[in-house]
């Protein structure tokens, strides 16, 4: 999960692009809207996107987060659960990408 704040005059998926980019170095297409939840933070909002991914090779920037790669859906931790927009961002991704 990558995370980021909008800059002003931007929309919320060039938002996306953008951070994405910036924290892992590819770049991402087909961008929508998930999900919603209020943050503790100030008068903030956390919006989930999902997007796929368009080119580049991921690589993390090390002023931004510490660690970014892929995982398959069986591969995923199990200490993302919970109510978080992330957590169900992942429960989601889980649900799409595995076969019963």
């Amino acid at each position: 999960m990558l995370a980021g704040f909008v800059e002003p005059g931007e929309s919320l998926e060039e938002c996306v692009a953008r951070e994405v980019y910036e924290e892992s170095r590819i770049r991402v297409k087909n961008i929508r809207y998930f999900n919603s939840q209020p943050w503790p933070f100030p008068r903030s909002l956390m919006l989930g996107f999902v997007a796929e991914w368009e080119s580049g090779d991921i690589c993390p920037d090390t002023t931004e987060v510490t660690d970014v790669r892929w995982f398959a859906p069986g591969e995923i931790p199990e200490y993302y659960r919970g109510i978080s927009i992330s957590a169900k961002l992942i429960e989601d991704f889980i649900k799409r990408h595995t076969k019963y």
